[in-house]
């Protein structure tokens, strides 16, 4: 009998306290308009950009600091900004085809926030688990974010390495001899964030 009174007691602790840290945890949605993702890839010739959206999104905030938060990217649609017309649709088509990100079959990618810790006012250094091609791995990155109210504002600078989800082509990694036709192996993403209560 008293064995079970103190399971009870140590489970009504238990959901008293998910109860306590549920109240004062409030979610952001991102505001998808306002929000968006700068890329960068670099070859030995030189390198190109674009952008890509965010086509859903939330971030955790507890006490004014953010705790946690998840991202969906939507790879169809990327962009190239460096070049216009034909040059630009065939950077693009590329970059949707099987040699890169293969968004016919893969057409979104995913960040999952696992560990955020605060290095100061606004500045986080954050571990996530990112997906690409249905293949996941973990990466950490700074981030700058200002709670204001029902608002939020963001932004952070995350390094890839291509060849940890499988994207082959151009890779000294995986083949020997390109010369000047090397694509290397890191691109940039620069992510700014709009999120609202």
């Amino acid at each position: 009998m008293k064995k079970n009174s103190l399971f009870f007691a140590l489970l009504a602790l238990v959901l008293v306290g998910s109860a306590f840290t549920a109240r004062f945890a409030d979610t952001f949605n991102v505001d998808t308009k306002a929000s968006k993702i700068n890329w960068r890839g670099e070859k030995v010739t030189g390198f190109h950009t674009g952008l890509i959206n965010i086509s859903k999104g939330s971030l955790q905030v507890e006490g004014g600091k953010l705790i946690g938060g998840s991202f969906e990217i939507d790879m169809n649609s990327i962009t190239c900004t460096d070049l216009q017309g034909e040059g630009a649709g065939k950077l693009v088509g590329h970059l949707k085809s099987g040699d890169f990100f293969n968004t016919a079959q893969f057409g979104t990618s995913q960040l999952n926030i696992k560990k955020v810790t605060s290095q100061g006012k606004d500045d986080y250094k954050i571990i996530a688990d990112m997906t690409i091609k249905g293949i996941t791995k973990e990466i950490k990155f700074p981030a700058k974010l200002t709670v204001s109210g029902n608002e939020i504002k963001g932004s952070a600078a995350i390094v890839i390495d291509r060849s940890d989800f499988d994207i082959r082509y151009g890779s000294g990694s995986f083949f020997d001899n390109l010369g000047d036709k090397t694509i290397y192996d890191n691109f940039s993403l620069n992510i700014e964030i709009a999120a609202k209560k």
